[in-house]
């Protein structure tokens, strides 16, 4: 047999019509191979170690057949700390501040990333140009636009991307939805998801705070703007203020947002989305809601989805439930409901009473899901491929667009401008009794009545009226170098 050149190669490929693009992602795909060999082991980069990442850090490292090799962290006290703990062990990992330096690693075959939620799209798109693997936390991008771009680069170059919404590997989960899409319970009438966690004040600052000196400030911003920092914790808080976060909504609220779409068997944007908010009961330097309702309108059924940091009433410790849940998902369909979202779940009747039980895990699994992913090189054997992600996170930065561009109202005139929506007349029904035990009057502090924003679902981007401050929200300035790229 006539042996094939490197460049013989490159001529006969070019020759029959292919390109130097081609070219290098068919080399490079050969350059990987290794990491398909079922006998070989996955080295795993984990980039953003100072919360979720030490988790990473751990679920990786105790999975059969992969070595965590690298971290990543713009704070050199969390680098320190996890080298440090590898040391004690006497275990090798090498430790970085600057991301591209990480990508550059050719000892790396997958990353994953837990940075904060403004990092998430870029890390992403520079690992598959990279040709490795990704893992990536949720909500998997900070705007609509970037996250469509995180598709587009793990299909182009043949990548793996797991979302970190590890409930999709709850067999429980699973096995209900499937239960409920097959007409057991009858039409499906809407599915609602909740986030009724406790989040208190982050305090108020009277003037730019310093950064902490373990921090390079300029690669923590990445793509964000480098401002002053305006609130006491540089870490964490993050969540709350929109340069960087997108709220409860999109920090805890991702993952029964995409539970709900799960149940509702949606696989595309929603076509209309409202909602209604404000930040209540303290003024600190947060600038997202803490209380908050967004109706997505799909044509078969509505996905009305409800985010309360607030307890139950002033004072307490407790917070509210509705049926029983107060993370979780209530799908309401004709012959009964379910209510799940922890592990599992159970069918109830139209009365209350328990039907059938789900038993679920909550999720275990997905890390292990993801790597055997990696070693397929099958994208259908992701319980969570990066598009679902892109989806079920866009549908959040959805409503905290009506949200953003939306005018304090009064009371009764957002009681007048829902009524005719029996579900989501419920809602803000509710909504108004829970601030009023936490005792919010919105007479005088009045909550944000968004406006409704119709959808082009094939382009992703918004039509009709209120479409030019909307798209304004689709993507972002970035700030260079950090630049997600229009052609990734």
């Amino acid at each position: 047999m006539k042996r094939i050149t490197r460049r013989s190669f490159m001529k006969n490929s070019l020759a029959a019509g292919g390109s130097l693009a081609f070219y290098s992602r068919t080399m490079h795909a050969a350059r990987n191979l290794r990491v398909r060999g079922a006998n070989n082991d996955i080295r795993v980069g984990v980039v953003g170690v100072g919360g979720q990442g030490s988790n990473h850090v751990k679920y990786f490292h105790n999975l059969p057949g992969v070595r965590v090799v690298a971290i990543c962290d713009a704070d050199k006290e969390h680098v320190a700390r996890q080298v440090g703990s590898f040391r004690k062990k006497n275990e090798r990992i090498v430790g970085y501040t600057d991301v591209r330096r990480l990508l550059d690693d050719k000892n790396i075959d997958a990353v994953t990333t837990a940075t904060p939620n403004h990092w998430h799209a870029l890390v992403t798109v520079w690992a598959c140009q990279a040709g490795k693997d990704v893992y990536v936390e949720k909500p998997v991008s900070h705007e609509v636009w970037e996250g469509r771009k995180m598709v587009e680069a793990a299909r182009k170059y043949d990548r793996i991307v797991q979302t970190g919404t590890q409930k999709r590997s709850d067999p429980g989960l699973m096995q209900a939805f499937e239960f409920i899409q097959k007409g057991n319970l009858g039409k499906i009438l809407w599915s609602r998801g909740f986030c009724y966690k406790r989040r208190k004040s982050i305090g108020k600052v009277d003037g730019p705070q310093p950064i902490p000196s373990s921090v390079n400030y300029d690669l923590w911003c990445g793509p964000a703007p480098m401002e002053p920092l305006m609130r006491k914790n540089l870490h964490y808080d993050w969540h709350w203020v929109w340069p960087t976060g997108n709220g409860d909504l999109g920090n805890q609220g991702i993952h029964e947002m995409d539970l709900a779409r799960w149940a509702l068997g949606e696989e595309g944007l929603a076509p209309r989305v409202m909602s209604i908010g404000g930040r209540f009961g303290y003024e600190d330097d947060g600038t997202v809601a803490n209380t908050q309702i967004v109706m997505l309108d799909y044509e078969k059924a509505p996905l009305i989805f409800e985010v309360r940091g607030l307890p139950n009433a002033s004072g307490s410790s407790a917070m509210d439930n509705y049926r029983g849940t107060r993370i979780g998902v209530v799908v309401q369909c004709e012959g009964g409901y379910f209510v799940g979202g922890g592990g599992g779940g159970w069918t109830y009747d139209k009365n209350g009473k328990r039907m059938k039980q789900f038993r679920g895990t909550g999720g275990g699994g997905h890390h292990a899901n993801f790597i055997k992913a990696v070693r397929s090189r099958n994208v259908s054997d992701l319980n969570a491929d990066i598009e679902k992600g892109h989806i079920s996170s866009a549908l959040c930065h959805m409503g905290n667009i009506s949200y953003r561009i939306g005018k304090k109202t009064q009371p009764g005139q957002i009681l007048e401008a829902v009524k005719s929506d029996r579900d989501l007349a419920d809602s803000y029904e509710r909504f108004l009794e829970h601030l009023a035990a936490n005792g919010v009057n919105l007479k005088t502090t009045p909550a944000v009545l968004g406006p409704w924003l119709k959808m082009d679902t094939r382009k992703e981007q918004f039509v009709g009226e209120f479409a030019d401050p909307a798209n304004q929200l689709i993507k972002r300035e970035y700030r260079k170098p950090f630049v997600v790229p229009q052609n990734v």
